[in-house]
């Protein structure tokens, strides 16, 4: 079975999934970014001011992905779905 890739705004997707799996915390950010609610357009907000002091570590693509999922119910809630689905398997 062909899978179709993911799309560019959700390429970053199977990296942060895996790098949660791998220390145990994705079940702990599935149900932080479910709880968060409405605190994660603020959290979206924090990140897109604060990409310059980021920059040291996170490329200006990784920090303005996590922006805009957190931003967006929808890719948020489509990301806690895919995180959730790593888990099972």
């Amino acid at each position: 079975m062909h899978m179709n890739p993911l799309p560019e705004s959700r390429a970053s997707w199977p990296s942060w999934a895996d790098f949660l799996q791998r220390r145990g915390l994705a079940h702990l950010a599935a149900w932080i970014l479910e709880a968060a609610g409405p605190l994660t357009t603020i959290g979206a907000q924090l990140l897109y001011f604060g990409e310059p002091l980021l920059r040291p570590s996170f490329s200006h693509t990784q920090v303005d992905r996590l922006a805009d999922l957190l931003a967006d119910d929808n890719e948020l809630r489509a990301f806690v779905t895919f995180l959730r689905a790593g888990e099972k398997s």
